[in-house]
């Protein structure tokens, strides 16, 4: 089944210009997931990640009589999406990576938004092909995705045609309209810039490419203990050094004890907001959990956020907290 989806894609890429929209479309379609995850990693939203996508299938249509033969669709494809995005970008205010160390590369960062792990596997099937590489969970990590939003808009498409899609530089040197070397210099110089930001032990957290036994326990255990309001449970399950984000507030909570103070007026006490349910739920290859509240003196339970995990040595060392508004992308309601 694998060896006919990478002949499959192969044969896509392999194929002159179709010569109609019709014929057209029904390739293209073969490559729009992996497109859309592409311009999400560019933008960090996932929303505007889907019009990206329509905008560079309409462009790469209408710009048809620029696609050279020595190129193949799927890098045509590819660049016309990288240079969709990089017009929008300019519009953004970037972060900068320059960061002390130990900083949250979440910081100042405001266009970043979850995405569902179903989407991410219509992206890269269980059969195999030429984008699964792509998809691998390290590159769609939250912690990943919010240092990429750091780097100027060039540097980071060079570093996702070269590092991540794997991408030979001279195919991004055409595709960005950069000279051999300027894509190399890109790169080494995004490279340390992600150095500094991403987390020290991200080789250990990067390999696998869904949540695994240890990651999905301890959300359980995370899950029940938002439900009963146990704050002495929470506590357990998170390491010293825990730290909880709000990417579009840029809020960063630092250790423990800055993260239960956050969190302490909230689900008990006197100002409780009321009775708590979380929901488990699979973003970015990471655990997760959306959390409704139903307020005193109210029939339904009411979206609240949603909680990604990343979790290290069976203990919680991150927590990046996210609006509701994506939750029926998750297929979940925002009332229970």
């Amino acid at each position: 089944m694998a060896d006919e989806s990478a002949a499959e894609d192969a044969a896509v890429d392999g194929e002159p210009f179709p010569a109609d929209e019709t014929s057209f479309s029904a390739l293209a379609e073969r490559h729009r997931h992996a497109l859309r995850v592409h311009c999400y990693r560019m933008l960090g939203s996932f929303t505007e990640a889907e019009d990206m996508v329509q905008e560079a299938l309409l462009k790469a249509w209408r710009d048809r009589a620029s696609f050279q033969e020595r190129s193949t669709l799927g890098a045509w494809l590819y660049a016309t999406a990288t240079n969709t995005c990089l017009t929008a970008l300019p519009t953004r205010r970037a972060g900068s990576a320059a960061r002390e160390a130990g900083a949250s590369p979440f910081t100042g960062v405001a266009w970043l938004q979850p995405y569902p792990d179903a989407l991410l596997d219509r992206a890269a099937p269980a059969g195999g092909g030429p984008e699964g590489p792509a998809i691998a969970r390290e590159t769609v990590e939250l912690a990943f995705l919010a240092a990429v939003q750091h780097l100027p808009p060039r540097q980071r498409a060079v570093l996702l045609l070269r590092d991540v899609l794997g991408r030979p530089a001279e195919e991004a040197s055409r595709a960005l309209e950069l000279s051999v070397p300027a894509v190399k210099s890109a790169l080494q110089r995004a490279r340390t810039a992600l150095r500094r930001l991403l987390p020290e032990r991200r080789a250990g957290w990067g390999a696998a490419t869904a949540p695994g036994q240890e990651e999905r326990a301890v959300l359980r255990r995370y899950v029940e203990a938002s439900h009963r309001a146990d704050l002495d449970g929470l506590a357990v399950l998170l390491r010293e050094d825990a730290r909880q984000t709000v990417p579009p507030a840029s809020l960063v909570h630092d250790g423990r004890a800055a993260v239960l103070d956050m969190w302490r007026p909230s689900p008990a006490g006197d100002q409780a907001w009321g009775d708590w349910v979380s929901v488990p739920l699979d973003a970015n290859r990471q655990p997760a959990a959306a959390n409704y509240v139903r307020m005193p003196g109210e029939a339904v339970h009411t979206a609240v956020n949603i909680d990604v995990l990343r979790v290290e040595d069976g203990l919680v060392a991150e927590i990046t907290t996210f609006g509701p508004e994506l939750l029926p992308v998750f297929g979940l309601p925002m009332t229970r």
